[in-house]
């Protein structure tokens, strides 16, 4: 593996340093470095922006409207907008649904959905997770009954990331109760302003509405919506998972995140020394950082193997469990960092509006927020146990 930058890398980072000069304000930059948010609007332009330039579903074919970048250059694209804190974008669309959609889907549905994808005019969501069926996902409930050219929906979705926002929902759906529980699966792509559709709120420990719970009663689904065939939905699921799994593993914003906490760590206290001149914190940060470069040349090795054409395989679950411990680890240290400022919150913190409210450093705003955030990285996208289940069978055989 040649970790060496060519030329044509370089040339490529620039561009990419430069489309974000040009393209992303500064004042919405500074707000959401010192812990606010992105406004869905600020989202959209930047997604729009994106695909406007070319830059845009950078792990799609060109065929159908993609970058066609290579391994290399993804890596470069994560690494600056995560430095630069711009937006991320919405990984249920582009990320996950958008491939599926390019290896199972039918010509009419690539020609419907994928250039709405492109150009941010459909929000999608997840249906996966299940108030009972979690990271057992085999064991969803959620039923679809045939219609002559319809499906009948009727179940409930949870945890359903930015379900409020959605136009459309990527679902698994039982249509066969007699076959094992992975065979009788399939995957479907439905519209959230379909009559019988419920989204509720569920407010989390940092005061945000990020997730949702689904009530799906009586839903009429066209069949044409059906992804790939009839019960084998797992199979598109797994497909679906190997991308969002490697995406989870967020490295570079990891980076980005142990930058600020370095800045943070570098401030001068009450008794005017900065907490990095302490070497109990020194050995917690150098351990953290040792951890990060073990990941991000794990994630490098596997985009090597990708250049060569080489699919992720159990990979992508250990850069899955590694990168969301360490994103949990940078989180619980930065709290540490900051110290009594981490117990307080902004007078907005359910909203999208900026940090102006809060009464400490700006540093220091949401840390406490993100830390209670972040303890859910180790549960969705599959468990963390889950992982090691799935590493033990497929590298060791157990």
């Amino acid at each position: 593996m040649n970790l060496n930058y060519t030329e044509a890398d370089n040339k490529f980072r620039k561009e990419i340093k430069d489309f974000i000069r040009d393209n992303l304000s500064q004042e919405a930059q500074k707000r959401v470095s010192n812990g606010g948010k992105y406004t869905k609007d600020e989202i959209i332009k930047w997604q729009k922006d994106l695909f406007k330039a070319g830059k845009f579903a950078y792990n799609w074919p060109k065929e159908y409207g993609g970058c066609n970048w290579t391994p290399m250059q993804r890596y470069i694209f994560d690494q600056e907008t995560a430095f630069a804190n711009t937006p991320q974008i919405v990984p249920f669309g582009v990320t996950m649904v958008g491939p599926v959609i390019i290896e199972f889907g039918t010509k009419k549905q690539k020609e419907k959905f994928l250039p709405k994808i492109l150009n941010s005019e459909h929000w999608w969501c997840q249906g996966y997770s299940e108030p009972g069926s979690g990271s057992d996902l085999a064991s969803l409930q959620t039923k679809a009954l045939s219609d002559g050219n319809n499906y009948i929906i009727n179940g409930t979705k949870t945890w359903t990331t930015l379900a409020q926002y959605a136009d459309w929902m990527f679902c698994l759906v039982r249509t066969n109760t007699e076959a094992k529980p992975q065979e009788g699966i399939s995957f479907l792509l439905i519209d959230m302003n379909t009559k019988g559709i419920k989204v509720e709120p569920i407010i989390t420990l940092d005061d945000s509405h990020e997730i949702n719970t689904v009530y799906l009663e009586d839903v009429v689904v066209p069949k044409e919506n059906l992804i790939y065939q009839e019960n084998k939905g797992w199979t598109v699921a797994k497909y679906l998972l190997s991308h969002e799994r490697t995406s989870i593993a967020q490295v570079a914003r990891s980076k980005s995140a142990i930058k600020k906490l370095k800045y943070i760590a570098s401030q001068e206290t009450y008794d005017n020394k900065p907490l990095i001149s302490n070497i109990r914190f020194r050995d917690k940060l150098t351990e953290l950082e040792m951890d990060m470069h073990a990941l991000e040349y794990s994630e490098l090795r596997i985009l090597s193997e990708e250049a060569k054409g080489t699919a992720p395989g159990p990979e992508a679950s250990f850069l899955k469990i590694r990168g969301s411990e360490l994103q949990q680890k940078i989180s619980e240290l930065t709290l540490e960092a900051v110290g009594y400022f981490g117990l307080l919150k902004t007078n907005e913190s359910q909203t999208e509006k900026s940090n102006e409210y809060f009464p400490g450093p700006e540093y220091a705003t949401n840390t406490g927020a993100d830390y209670l955030n972040l303890r859910k990285t180790t549960i969705y996208g599959g468990s963390n146990e889950i992982q090691k289940n799935i590493l033990s069978k497929m590298v060791l055989g157990l």
